[in-house]
């Protein structure tokens, strides 16, 4: 089974909404571990419009399981990462007008920059995962540039309208799960996941962690944290890995 990272970003959005202490997503990784998520991810972006830099050092302090710090790949956030020593960093694009990460970051472009930053990351003992796109060029530079891991984006496959669509973008992630692990790169799969059509993703052999945040905080609202995150863990737990 794919294990769960739940991604605690929107619980900082609420907070951020009125510039307050509540609530505290320290609080809610807390009750994510005890739900049955295998790690706490967070993204602390340059314009810190939700995760903090005082909740990356008291969730470094708090989190249990594993801590994966999502950053792009600036000096600074290089540096950041450095102090705070999460097991795994994985390395995002980031514009600030976006709402949230609309695509994979392009390794082939900035193969330099990229792999400046992974090297001094792996250096320090940090696994380092690039999230990109479900493609063969953008794969294959990530394992020239010395990552650990990819995330594959789940965007394609999340937005799709119609079963034709679907299929093709779960096709196009197998695919690229298989040429990852084939590499010796471990593979990830994240973005706009839900309880609804998790399943399809979940089901991909090879698969190793997947990265959910928005659909579990939502629920997390109605029903509480620890919940939502055990009914993901409880989908999960029910699918089998296609032969």
């Amino acid at each position: 089974m794919a294990r769960l990272q739940v991604n605690i970003d929107h619980v900082a959005t609420v907070r951020q909404a009125r510039r307050t202490i509540e609530p505290d997503p320290v609080h809610a990784a807390v009750l994510a571990e005890l739900g049955g998520a295998t790690g706490i991810t967070i993204h602390l972006r340059e314009d810190r419009r939700h995760i903090l830099d005082r909740d990356l050092e008291l969730l470094r302090q708090t989190v249990k399981t594993r801590l994966n710090l999502e950053m792009a790949a600036t000096d600074e956030m290089v540096e950041i990462a450095l102090r705070v020593r999460p097991e795994q960093v994985t390395l995002v694009p980031e514009k600030r007008e976006e709402l949230t990460t609309e695509g994979g970051l392009d390794v082939v472009g900035r193969s330099d920059a990229v792999r400046a930053a992974v090297q001094r990351l792996r250096e320090d003992g940090r696994e380092v995962s690039l999230f990109i796109d479900p493609d063969a060029a953008q794969t294959a530079a990530s394992s020239d540039v010395g990552a650990h891991a990819v995330e594959f984006h789940t965007g394609g496959y999340a937005e799709a309208t119609c079963p034709e669509d679907r299929h093709r973008e779960v096709l196009a992630l197998e695919t690229s799960i298989r040429r990852a692990v084939t590499g010796g790169l471990v593979a990830h799969a994240g973005h706009g996941l839900t309880y609804q059509n998790v399943a399809a993703v979940a089901a991909l052999p090879g698969l190793h962690d997947l990265n959910i945040g928005h659909s579990i905080v939502s629920r997390a609202v109605l029903v509480g944290m620890e919940r939502a995150v055990a009914d993901m863990v409880a989908i999960l737990e029910k699918v089998a890995p296609v032969a």
